[in-house]
């Protein structure tokens, strides 16, 4: 039945995106199944079944006053948008997702480029030239390894501005397969923004352990710094990646021409607004990275970190207050 799916998803695609269209491809599909579930009651092979259910049903010119759309087949929508096979899609999630760990990775980089200066610039080593010279050295490199990974990276994923700089489309079974990939990565996406965020909330704890428990210079002006960057970079990087593989096929999803059949493929990938006002939907999409930047930009300024923690309590609270208000179910 997967074939005629497909077939019957094709035979619509570039017709206008109207309820009586809808209804007529609905109806087809249920004379299609019930001829397909005739023809296996009967004996016939899997194969044999579809070929002949497309024999029957495959030519929408005929059936089209019989489903009453003939009037509209006169005119369908025209369509000169360029096809995204399964390979051609699958090929550029791959590559927005090592793109985006490119980008998380030099953001890493950049985030850690002051590790070197810190530790070379720590009394163990005897605050020599030598040593600062090498820490220098390390924060350079480290910035400029950053900025060639995002030109490289960048220069890679030009091959594909054509999908966001000239119209083009997927089919059903494409938009089907892409979903199903979205859906399967929701759990991985879910954890590594989980350990994202817990890592860029907790970077601070060992700078302030080793500040309680040791009078150590390496300790507190050398370790507890170099792991409050590096949980910091290793977190933001985890954030940014965790995205990377629903970016492209949110990407892919929207492609189609809401004019047409097609256009309902979008719909499979798109949930409903989480919230009933558009404004406030839009402001709470951004909500918690902002309440985490808040958290550190205040943090980081003060240093009371005892004290700066409260936020996240009464941030939880502003959002149950605001779901409870304009929240609605999701589709």
């Amino acid at each position: 039945m997967e074939v005629i799916k497909n077939y019957l998803e094709s035979m619509f695609a570039n017709l206008p995106n109207t309820p009586e269209i809808l209804r007529a491809k609905q109806e087809l599909f249920s004379m299609m199944e019930d001829k397909y579930t005739e023809l296996i009651s009967e004996g016939k092979t899997d194969n044999e079944a579809v070929g002949t259910v497309i024999a029957e049903f495959g030519n929408l010119d005929e059936l089209s006053e019989t489903l009453g759309i003939k009037n509209m087949m006169q005119a369908p929508v025209p369509s000169d948008r360029r096809n995204i096979s399964h390979d051609e899609a699958f090929d550029f999630i791959r590559e927005n997702e090592k793109h985006t760990f490119m980008v998380g990775l030099s953001v890493f980089l950049f985030i850690t480029c002051c590790v070197g200066p810190i530790i070379g610039g720590l009394d163990v080593f005897g605050g020599s030239k030598a040593s600062d010279m090498i820490g220098i050295v390390y924060l350079f490199t480290s910035i400029a390894t950053g900025v060639g990974i995002l030109i490289y990276s960048g220069s890679m994923m030009k091959k594909w501005d054509y999908i966001k700089d000239f119209p083009c489309f997927i089919d059903y079974a494409t938009a089907d397969a892409v979903y199903t990939a979205d859906c399967d990565d929701r759990s991985t996406r879910a954890l590594r923004l989980t350990i994202g965020i817990i890592l860029c909330i907790l970077c601070f704890v060992p700078a302030a352990v080793f500040g309680a428990l040791s009078d150590n210079n390496f300790l507190t002006e050398g370790m507890g710094p170099v792991f409050l960057f590096v949980m910091l970079g290793i977190g933001v990087m985890l954030i940014i990646i965790s995205g990377s593989r629903h970016d492209g096929c949110q990407k892919l999803l929207a492609l189609n021409d809401r004019a047409t059949v097609s256009g309902n493929y979008q719909g499979m990938g798109t949930p409903a607004p989480k919230f009933s006002d558009p404004t406030v939907d839009v402001v709470m999409s951004v909500y918690w990275p902002t309440i985490t930047c808040l958290y550190l930009i205040w943090s980081f300024i003060s240093f009371d970190w005892h004290i700066t923690w409260i936020i996240w309590p009464i941030a939880g609270i502003i959002h149950g207050v605001v779901k409870r208000i304009y929240g609605t179910e999701n589709r």
